[in-house]
């Protein structure tokens, strides 16, 4: 895992949008160690982690009962990705874990 600096969350913040932020989770963000989380709705987030290659891992996680769920997973994604990347990723009832 890769520990990154709060200036860091917020380019991840800023090259994601606010208002992409603001669709995907009504801009509640919470700070992982190594990226941010959106929590979307219906026990769904979008996890978003920088990478030590300087690129992105995205993933769309289902929390029931305290157990974590993966529903899709993105990595690779470069800074001008990242937004509809995870925009996508925080449409759960649009894009199926295959289509995103």
């Amino acid at each position: 895992m890769n520990q990154i600096s709060s200036e860091q969350r917020h380019e991840i913040v800023r090259q994601i949008g606010t208002g992409v932020i603001l669709s995907i989770s009504g801009g509640r963000i919470a700070a992982l160690a190594d990226g941010i989380e959106l929590p979307v709705s219906n026990g769904y987030r979008v996890r978003v982690q920088l990478t030590a290659a300087d690129d992105y891992t995205v993933q769309r996680i289902f929390t029931r009962n305290g157990r974590e769920f993966d529903h899709g997973e993105r990595t690779g994604i470069y800074c001008d990705q990242i937004s509809e990347t995870a925009y996508r990723a925080g449409m759960f009832r649009s894009y199926d874990a295959g289509e995103w």
